[in-house]
Protein backbone atom coordinates (compact mmCIF):
# COMPACT_ATOMS: atom_id res chain seq x y z
CA UNK A 1 0.00 0.00 0.00
CA UNK A 2 1.61 3.31 -0.96
CA UNK A 3 0.50 6.61 0.66
CA UNK A 4 0.59 10.46 -0.89
CA UNK A 5 2.85 12.90 0.87
CA UNK A 6 0.84 16.14 1.97
CA UNK A 7 2.82 17.55 -1.43
CA UNK A 8 1.63 15.25 -4.03
CA UNK A 9 -1.42 16.23 -6.59
CA UNK A 10 -4.36 14.67 -6.12
CA UNK A 11 -4.46 13.57 -9.81
CA UNK A 12 -1.34 13.51 -11.97
CA UNK A 13 -1.95 11.39 -15.39
CA UNK A 14 -0.37 10.68 -18.62
CA UNK A 15 -1.50 10.15 -21.66
CA UNK A 16 -0.42 8.70 -25.21
CA UNK A 17 -1.79 9.59 -28.68
CA UNK A 18 -2.44 6.26 -30.16
CA UNK A 19 -1.70 8.20 -33.82
CA UNK A 20 1.35 9.90 -33.04
CA UNK A 21 2.66 9.06 -30.03
CA UNK A 22 2.82 11.79 -28.61
CA UNK A 23 2.29 11.99 -24.93
CA UNK A 24 -0.17 14.92 -23.00
CA UNK A 25 -0.50 15.56 -19.22
CA UNK A 26 -2.92 16.46 -16.77
CA UNK A 27 -2.62 17.26 -12.64
CA UNK A 28 -5.14 18.40 -10.55
CA UNK A 29 -2.98 19.25 -7.45
CA UNK A 30 -6.26 20.06 -5.07
CA UNK A 31 -10.27 20.38 -5.94
CA UNK A 32 -12.07 23.29 -3.85
CA UNK A 33 -15.94 23.20 -4.31
CA UNK A 34 -15.10 20.06 -6.77
CA UNK A 35 -13.86 22.16 -8.98
CA UNK A 36 -9.50 23.00 -10.32
CA UNK A 37 -8.55 25.74 -12.56
CA UNK A 38 -5.68 25.65 -15.25
CA UNK A 39 -5.07 26.04 -18.92
CA UNK A 40 -3.71 23.86 -21.43
CA UNK A 41 -0.18 24.50 -22.75
CA UNK A 42 1.41 22.67 -25.54
CA UNK A 43 4.62 22.88 -26.64
CA UNK A 44 7.93 20.68 -27.71
CA UNK A 45 9.67 19.09 -24.78
CA UNK A 46 6.19 19.31 -22.35
CA UNK A 47 6.91 17.45 -19.31
CA UNK A 48 4.68 15.38 -16.37
CA UNK A 49 7.64 18.00 -13.95
CA UNK A 50 6.65 21.22 -15.96
CA UNK A 51 2.76 20.16 -15.92
CA UNK A 52 3.28 19.49 -11.80
CA UNK A 53 5.14 22.84 -11.25
CA UNK A 54 2.22 24.69 -13.08
CA UNK A 55 -0.50 23.12 -11.08
CA UNK A 56 0.72 24.04 -7.99
CA UNK A 57 0.95 27.32 -9.18
CA UNK A 58 -2.32 27.75 -10.21
CA UNK A 59 -3.96 26.60 -6.35
CA UNK A 60 -1.61 29.55 -5.51
CA UNK A 61 -3.10 32.10 -7.84
CA UNK A 62 -6.66 31.14 -6.94
CA UNK A 63 -5.65 31.42 -3.10
CA UNK A 64 -4.24 34.95 -3.73
CA UNK A 65 -7.19 36.49 -5.73
CA UNK A 66 -9.50 35.32 -2.52
CA UNK A 67 -10.73 37.52 0.04
CA UNK A 68 -12.28 36.58 3.43
CA UNK A 69 -13.38 39.87 4.43
CA UNK A 70 -15.61 41.34 0.68
CA UNK A 71 -18.77 39.59 1.31
CA UNK A 72 -19.65 41.20 -2.10
CA UNK A 73 -17.52 38.93 -4.30
CA UNK A 74 -19.19 36.23 -5.89
CA UNK A 75 -15.67 34.73 -7.39
CA UNK A 76 -14.76 32.26 -5.28
CA UNK A 77 -10.89 30.23 -5.07
CA UNK A 78 -11.37 26.86 -7.42
CA UNK A 79 -8.43 24.37 -6.58
CA UNK A 80 -5.43 24.31 -9.41
CA UNK A 81 -4.85 22.45 -12.05
CA UNK A 82 -3.07 22.20 -15.14
CA UNK A 83 -2.46 20.18 -18.82
CA UNK A 84 0.54 19.80 -20.96
CA UNK A 85 1.04 18.49 -24.14
CA UNK A 86 4.21 17.80 -25.70
CA UNK A 87 3.99 18.60 -29.38
CA UNK A 88 5.17 21.73 -31.85
CA UNK A 89 1.58 23.58 -32.22
CA UNK A 90 2.86 24.61 -35.57
CA UNK A 91 3.31 20.80 -36.51
CA UNK A 92 0.65 19.58 -38.78
CA UNK A 93 -0.06 17.09 -36.46
CA UNK A 94 -0.92 19.14 -33.64
CA UNK A 95 -4.68 19.61 -34.09
CA UNK A 96 -5.87 16.03 -34.25
CA UNK A 97 -3.23 15.27 -31.02
CA UNK A 98 -5.15 18.30 -29.25
CA UNK A 99 -8.53 16.68 -30.29
CA UNK A 100 -7.94 13.28 -28.94
CA UNK A 101 -6.17 14.82 -25.61
CA UNK A 102 -9.42 16.67 -24.74
CA UNK A 103 -11.35 13.79 -26.25
CA UNK A 104 -9.72 11.62 -23.58
CA UNK A 105 -9.82 13.94 -20.94
CA UNK A 106 -13.28 14.50 -21.41
CA UNK A 107 -14.50 13.38 -17.82
CA UNK A 108 -12.52 15.86 -16.11
CA UNK A 109 -13.67 18.61 -18.17
CA UNK A 110 -16.85 17.12 -17.69
CA UNK A 111 -16.59 16.66 -13.68
CA UNK A 112 -13.72 18.74 -12.32
CA UNK A 113 -11.00 20.57 -14.55
CA UNK A 114 -12.04 24.17 -15.89
CA UNK A 115 -9.13 24.95 -18.74
CA UNK A 116 -8.62 27.44 -21.74
CA UNK A 117 -6.04 28.47 -23.52
CA UNK A 118 -1.98 28.96 -22.40
CA UNK A 119 1.31 28.34 -24.26
CA UNK A 120 0.74 27.57 -27.99
CA UNK A 121 -2.40 27.74 -28.02
CA UNK A 122 -5.14 29.99 -28.61
CA UNK A 123 -8.94 29.74 -27.00
CA UNK A 124 -10.81 30.15 -30.33
CA UNK A 125 -8.63 26.51 -31.36
CA UNK A 126 -9.06 24.82 -27.90
CA UNK A 127 -13.10 25.82 -28.83
CA UNK A 128 -13.14 24.36 -31.96
CA UNK A 129 -11.44 21.28 -30.42
CA UNK A 130 -13.30 21.32 -27.30
CA UNK A 131 -16.42 20.51 -29.66
CA UNK A 132 -14.99 18.42 -32.03
CA UNK A 133 -14.34 15.98 -28.94
CA UNK A 134 -17.74 16.20 -27.84
CA UNK A 135 -17.34 19.02 -24.75
CA UNK A 136 -19.79 21.83 -24.13
CA UNK A 137 -17.36 23.92 -22.88
CA UNK A 138 -13.94 23.63 -21.51
CA UNK A 139 -15.33 25.48 -18.29
CA UNK A 140 -18.06 23.28 -18.43
CA UNK A 141 -17.09 22.17 -14.61
CA UNK A 142 -18.21 25.08 -13.01
CA UNK A 143 -21.61 25.74 -14.23
CA UNK A 144 -23.14 24.01 -11.51
CA UNK A 145 -21.32 26.64 -9.35
CA UNK A 146 -23.05 29.60 -10.93
CA UNK A 147 -26.19 30.83 -9.76
CA UNK A 148 -27.61 31.60 -13.44
CA UNK A 149 -25.68 29.08 -16.20
CA UNK A 150 -27.26 30.94 -18.88
CA UNK A 151 -26.47 34.08 -17.98
CA UNK A 152 -23.30 33.76 -17.06
CA UNK A 153 -22.06 31.72 -20.19
CA UNK A 154 -23.95 34.74 -22.26
CA UNK A 155 -21.87 37.06 -20.27
CA UNK A 156 -18.58 35.27 -20.95
CA UNK A 157 -19.48 34.94 -24.31
CA UNK A 158 -20.02 38.26 -24.84
CA UNK A 159 -16.87 39.35 -23.31
CA UNK A 160 -14.98 37.28 -25.32
CA UNK A 161 -16.59 39.17 -28.49
CA UNK A 162 -15.05 42.88 -26.75
CA UNK A 163 -12.55 43.81 -28.91
CA UNK A 164 -9.85 46.81 -27.98
CA UNK A 165 -8.30 48.62 -30.87
CA UNK A 166 -8.48 45.18 -33.15
CA UNK A 167 -7.20 42.70 -30.03
CA UNK A 168 -9.65 40.43 -27.90
CA UNK A 169 -10.47 41.91 -24.64
CA UNK A 170 -9.66 38.31 -23.29
CA UNK A 171 -5.82 38.75 -24.94
CA UNK A 172 -5.74 41.98 -23.06
CA UNK A 173 -7.04 41.41 -19.51
CA UNK A 174 -3.91 39.20 -18.44
CA UNK A 175 -1.18 41.73 -20.03
CA UNK A 176 -3.07 44.45 -18.34
CA UNK A 177 -2.56 42.74 -15.25
CA UNK A 178 1.25 42.15 -16.15
CA UNK A 179 1.45 45.58 -16.79
CA UNK A 180 0.05 47.19 -13.57
CA UNK A 181 2.63 44.79 -11.78
CA UNK A 182 5.58 46.32 -13.51
CA UNK A 183 3.76 49.81 -12.90
CA UNK A 184 2.76 49.21 -9.17
CA UNK A 185 7.05 47.95 -8.41
CA UNK A 186 7.95 51.08 -10.32
CA UNK A 187 5.90 53.93 -8.04
CA UNK A 188 7.17 52.08 -4.80
CA UNK A 189 10.59 52.95 -5.93
CA UNK A 190 9.70 56.45 -6.90
CA UNK A 191 10.49 55.89 -10.69
CA UNK A 192 9.16 57.18 -13.24
CA UNK A 193 7.32 55.86 -16.02
CA UNK A 194 8.53 57.84 -18.80
CA UNK A 195 11.52 56.42 -20.39
CA UNK A 196 11.95 53.59 -18.04
CA UNK A 197 13.43 50.79 -20.02
CA UNK A 198 11.59 47.22 -20.94
CA UNK A 199 12.92 43.98 -22.36
CA UNK A 200 9.83 41.36 -23.52
CA UNK A 201 10.43 37.77 -24.13
CA UNK A 202 7.90 36.92 -26.39
CA UNK A 203 4.59 38.60 -28.60
CA UNK A 204 1.95 36.54 -28.27
CA UNK A 205 -1.20 36.88 -26.22
CA UNK A 206 0.01 37.68 -22.66
CA UNK A 207 3.59 39.52 -24.17
CA UNK A 208 2.26 41.57 -27.17
CA UNK A 209 -0.98 42.61 -24.46
CA UNK A 210 1.63 43.62 -21.62
CA UNK A 211 3.53 45.48 -24.27
CA UNK A 212 1.30 47.68 -25.73
CA UNK A 213 -0.37 48.36 -22.01
CA UNK A 214 3.10 49.48 -21.23
CA UNK A 215 4.12 51.27 -23.95
CA UNK A 216 1.15 53.56 -23.58
CA UNK A 217 1.97 54.15 -19.53
CA UNK A 218 5.03 55.75 -21.17
CA UNK A 219 7.74 53.20 -20.75
CA UNK A 220 10.30 52.51 -23.76
CA UNK A 221 10.37 48.62 -25.20
CA UNK A 222 13.84 48.44 -26.58
CA UNK A 223 13.83 44.72 -26.92
CA UNK A 224 10.74 42.30 -28.15
CA UNK A 225 11.97 38.83 -28.79
CA UNK A 226 10.40 36.17 -30.61
CA UNK A 227 11.34 32.79 -32.18
CA UNK A 228 12.99 34.26 -34.72
CA UNK A 229 15.45 36.25 -32.92
CA UNK A 230 15.01 39.61 -30.79
CA UNK A 231 14.38 42.99 -32.34
CA UNK A 232 15.60 46.12 -30.64
CA UNK A 233 16.15 49.86 -30.80
CA UNK A 234 17.53 52.47 -28.13
CA UNK A 235 14.93 54.56 -28.41
CA UNK A 236 12.48 51.95 -28.42
CA UNK A 237 10.83 49.72 -31.49
CA UNK A 238 7.26 50.40 -32.82
CA UNK A 239 5.26 48.15 -30.30
CA UNK A 240 2.09 48.58 -32.78
CA UNK A 241 3.49 47.82 -35.58
CA UNK A 242 4.71 44.60 -34.77
CA UNK A 243 1.39 43.64 -32.83
CA UNK A 244 0.16 44.44 -36.48
CA UNK A 245 2.77 42.25 -37.98
CA UNK A 246 2.59 39.32 -35.74
CA UNK A 247 1.43 35.91 -36.63
CA UNK A 248 -1.13 33.60 -34.31
CA UNK A 249 1.91 32.20 -32.61
CA UNK A 250 3.58 35.92 -32.06
CA UNK A 251 6.14 35.67 -34.56
CA UNK A 252 6.72 39.11 -36.13
CA UNK A 253 7.05 39.74 -40.33
CA UNK A 254 10.49 41.21 -40.56
CA UNK A 255 9.23 43.00 -43.31
CA UNK A 256 7.82 45.57 -40.59
CA UNK A 257 10.55 46.84 -39.43
CA UNK A 258 12.15 50.65 -39.23
CA UNK A 259 15.47 51.42 -40.31
CA UNK A 260 17.42 51.38 -36.99
CA UNK A 261 15.33 48.53 -35.51
CA UNK A 262 18.53 45.69 -34.88
CA UNK A 263 17.96 41.85 -35.69
CA UNK A 264 19.25 40.24 -33.24
CA UNK A 265 20.42 36.51 -31.62
CA UNK A 266 17.19 35.17 -29.30
CA UNK A 267 18.48 35.62 -26.20
CA UNK A 268 19.83 38.87 -26.82
CA UNK A 269 16.38 40.42 -25.01
CA UNK A 270 18.81 39.47 -21.56
CA UNK A 271 21.43 41.39 -21.36
CA UNK A 272 19.28 44.24 -23.27
CA UNK A 273 20.42 47.76 -21.55
CA UNK A 274 17.14 47.63 -19.79
CA UNK A 275 15.08 48.56 -16.46
CA UNK A 276 12.91 45.65 -16.61
CA UNK A 277 12.63 42.50 -17.95
CA UNK A 278 9.44 40.70 -18.88
CA UNK A 279 9.56 36.64 -19.59
CA UNK A 280 6.01 36.35 -21.70
CA UNK A 281 6.91 32.98 -23.56
CA UNK A 282 8.30 30.01 -22.32
CA UNK A 283 8.97 28.68 -18.88
CA UNK A 284 12.77 27.67 -17.51
CA UNK A 285 13.99 30.52 -19.85
CA UNK A 286 16.54 32.50 -17.25
CA UNK A 287 19.31 29.71 -15.70
CA UNK A 288 22.08 30.09 -13.41
CA UNK A 289 24.19 30.37 -16.70
CA UNK A 290 22.36 33.00 -18.58
CA UNK A 291 21.41 35.24 -15.98
CA UNK A 292 24.95 36.58 -15.05
CA UNK A 293 24.24 39.02 -18.51
CA UNK A 294 21.08 40.50 -16.73
CA UNK A 295 21.63 43.80 -15.59
CA UNK A 296 17.90 44.90 -15.16
CA UNK A 297 16.41 45.81 -11.86
CA UNK A 298 13.15 43.42 -12.51
CA UNK A 299 12.28 40.87 -13.94
CA UNK A 300 8.37 40.23 -13.91
CA UNK A 301 7.45 36.90 -14.95
CA UNK A 302 4.38 37.43 -17.35
CA UNK A 303 5.28 33.71 -18.26
CA UNK A 304 4.77 30.51 -15.86
CA UNK A 305 7.96 29.20 -13.81
CA UNK A 306 10.19 31.33 -16.60
CA UNK A 307 13.08 32.08 -13.93
CA UNK A 308 14.47 28.53 -12.35
CA UNK A 309 15.14 28.90 -8.49
CA UNK A 310 18.83 28.61 -8.84
CA UNK A 311 18.83 31.50 -10.99
CA UNK A 312 16.49 33.75 -8.87
CA UNK A 313 18.98 33.70 -6.01
CA UNK A 314 21.92 34.55 -7.74
CA UNK A 315 20.00 37.24 -9.29
CA UNK A 316 18.50 38.64 -5.83
CA UNK A 317 22.08 38.30 -4.62
CA UNK A 318 22.63 41.25 -6.82
CA UNK A 319 19.95 42.98 -5.95
CA UNK A 320 17.33 42.01 -9.11
CA UNK A 321 13.74 41.77 -7.87
CA UNK A 322 11.95 38.74 -9.40
CA UNK A 323 8.24 39.49 -9.70
CA UNK A 324 6.52 35.61 -9.43
CA UNK A 325 4.38 34.49 -11.96
CA UNK A 326 1.96 33.29 -9.27
CA UNK A 327 0.60 37.09 -8.44
CA UNK A 328 1.90 38.93 -11.84
CA UNK A 329 0.08 36.64 -14.42
CA UNK A 330 -3.06 35.69 -12.37
CA UNK A 331 -5.46 38.38 -14.05
CA UNK A 332 -6.03 36.56 -16.91
CA UNK A 333 -7.26 33.81 -14.40
CA UNK A 334 -8.84 36.38 -12.69
CA UNK A 335 -11.25 37.91 -15.16
CA UNK A 336 -12.21 34.86 -16.46
CA UNK A 337 -13.87 34.04 -13.00
CA UNK A 338 -14.73 38.00 -12.33
CA UNK A 339 -16.69 37.81 -15.54
CA UNK A 340 -18.63 34.38 -15.02
CA UNK A 341 -19.24 35.18 -11.61
CA UNK A 342 -20.68 38.73 -12.45
CA UNK A 343 -18.54 40.21 -10.47
CA UNK A 344 -17.58 42.64 -13.68
CA UNK A 345 -19.74 42.69 -16.64
CA UNK A 346 -18.09 42.20 -20.01
CA UNK A 347 -16.51 44.91 -20.63
CA UNK A 348 -13.59 46.47 -21.65
CA UNK A 349 -13.41 49.72 -19.05
CA UNK A 350 -14.54 47.99 -16.20
CA UNK A 351 -12.32 44.63 -16.69
CA UNK A 352 -9.51 46.99 -16.90
CA UNK A 353 -10.10 49.08 -13.94
CA UNK A 354 -10.75 46.06 -11.79
CA UNK A 355 -7.71 44.00 -12.85
CA UNK A 356 -5.88 47.34 -11.75
CA UNK A 357 -7.34 47.87 -8.88
CA UNK A 358 -7.27 44.31 -7.96
CA UNK A 359 -3.73 43.86 -9.39
CA UNK A 360 -2.00 46.50 -7.45
CA UNK A 361 -3.73 45.64 -3.96
CA UNK A 362 -2.06 41.99 -4.80
CA UNK A 363 0.98 43.45 -5.86
CA UNK A 364 1.51 45.61 -3.40
CA UNK A 365 0.60 43.59 -0.49
CA UNK A 366 3.05 41.27 -1.91
CA UNK A 367 5.82 43.87 -1.91
CA UNK A 368 5.04 45.08 1.42
CA UNK A 369 5.33 41.61 3.16
CA UNK A 370 8.78 41.14 1.19
CA UNK A 371 10.08 44.04 2.63
CA UNK A 372 9.02 43.09 5.99
CA UNK A 373 9.85 39.91 6.48
CA UNK A 374 13.27 40.51 4.85
CA UNK A 375 12.71 37.99 2.05
CA UNK A 376 11.69 37.78 -1.66
CA UNK A 377 8.65 38.37 -3.38
CA UNK A 378 8.20 34.58 -4.13
CA UNK A 379 8.28 34.08 -0.64
CA UNK A 380 6.56 36.76 0.29
CA UNK A 381 3.67 35.48 -2.25
CA UNK A 382 3.63 32.07 -1.20
CA UNK A 383 3.31 32.97 2.70
CA UNK A 384 0.53 35.16 1.70
CA UNK A 385 -1.43 32.43 -0.34
CA UNK A 386 -0.13 30.04 2.75
CA UNK A 387 -2.18 31.93 5.06
CA UNK A 388 -5.52 32.05 2.69
CA UNK A 389 -5.50 28.65 1.91
CA UNK A 390 -6.68 27.29 5.49
CA UNK A 391 -9.51 29.96 5.21
CA UNK A 392 -10.23 28.25 1.69
CA UNK A 393 -10.48 24.95 3.35
CA UNK A 394 -12.08 25.87 6.60
CA UNK A 395 -15.13 27.63 4.20
CA UNK A 396 -15.31 25.76 1.05
CA UNK A 397 -13.80 22.83 1.80
CA UNK A 398 -11.30 20.81 -0.80
CA UNK A 399 -9.80 17.60 -2.00
CA UNK A 400 -5.99 16.71 -2.11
Amino acid sequence: MTTSRPSDPLISLTWTDHVTGRQGFLVVDRLVRGVASGGLRMRPGCTLDEVTGLARGMTMKEALHFDADDPTARYVPLGGAKGGIDCDPRDPVAYGVLVRYLRAMRPYIERCWTTGEDLGLTQDIMDRAAAEAGLVSTVQAIHPLLDDERAARQRLADAFAVEVDGIGLDALAGGCGVAESVLTALDRAGVAYEGTRVSLQGLGTMGGATARFLSRAGLRIVAVADIKGTIAHPDGVDVEALLAARDAYGTVDRAALRPGDRELPGDAWLSADADVLVPAAVSYAVTAANQAGITARWIVEAANMPVLPEAEALLSSRGIAVLPDVVVNSGTNAWWWWTLFGDIGPDADEAFAHTRRAMRALVGSMLERAEADGTTPRAAAHAMAADRLPVIAQRYGWYR
